[in-house]
């Protein structure tokens, strides 16, 4: 199996399992990739995902370039504009997505990183967009969403020179929440997971939402426009919730409701 899939206490965990290809993604992986993101949406149990590669050696070194589709370049970006990139890069996820990146993302695998909302890193972890050294460019995301997160000069040099960057330099870009050893990636990333899931879930839809679908709009305009996942979480059992657990010094108990 090309992704290891496991759900439990409100984390998905997802796992591509392809350490003997970089955790490159052929048709197979990314067809599974996008069955799991559509499974995770779709349970209103998960309060948070965590994506990351198998082994030390790589998050993920994006399209596997042996896996030949016969697509061509423009079909594949044609077919993007339909349907979304079903890894993660350009897919709205409604819930917090946490990269763990353990070693190398590049192309697809950074595009992939791009698209979560919380990224902690090894200080071992490079990222790269090299599809131009390929006769490529970055369709799923990289193009219009890396200039969005980090300095514009910066990502287009990134892009057209195809260069790795190192993690703690990404980080003071501001691409990175976190950057630690190896040793000490599962315990930072189960630090953020029991984190998020210490907030209640409909306030953290909410913030998503609001933040990604006003991202375009001047301050004011923004404000007003809201989300209709706000007014959800404003209108929950959860929002009364949590007042009264402050008021009676104790932890919330969050029903998601």
């Amino acid at each position: 199996m090309s992704v290891i899939f496991d759900v439990s206490d409100h984390v998905a965990r997802v796992t591509i399992d392809r350490p003997e290809r970089m955790n490159a993604i052929d048709a197979a992986t990314h067809a599974r990739l996008g069955e799991i993101w559509d499974e995770v949406e779709a349970n209103p149990d998960i309060r948070c995902a965590v994506l990351t590669g198998a082994g030390d050696r790589a998050f993920s070194a994006g399209a596997d370039l042996k896996d030949d589709t016969g697509m061509s370049g423009v079909d594949y970006w044609k077919g993007l504009s339909r349907d979304g990139y079903r890894g993660i890069s350009l897919r709205q996820m409604s819930m917090p997505v946490i990269a763990r990146v353990n070693g190398l993302a590049l192309g697809g695998g950074l595009e992939m990183v791009l698209g979560c909302d919380i990224v902690i890193a090894a200080d071992t972890a490079r990222f790269a967009l090299p599809e131009a050294k390929v006769g490529r460019v970055p369709l799923d995301g990289g193009m219009v969403m890396l200039p969005r997160l980090i300095p514009r000069n910066i990502a287009l040099g990134m892009m057209m020179t195809g260069r790795m960057v190192p993690a703690p330099e990404m980080a003071r870009y501001g691409l990175l929440n976190a950057v630690v050893p190896a040793a000490e990636l599962d315990a930072e990333v189960d630090r953020w997971v029991a984190d998020v899931l210490s907030a209640a879930p409909l306030s953290l839809r909410a913030i998503k939402a609001v933040a990604r679908q006003t991202a375009h709009l001047p301050t004011h305009a923004a404000y007003e426009q809201g989300a209709s996942e706000l007014t959800e979480a404003l209108n929950s059992h959860d929002a009364n919730e949590g007042v009264t657990a402050f008021r009676e010094k104790r932890a919330p108990v969050w029903q998601g409701k």
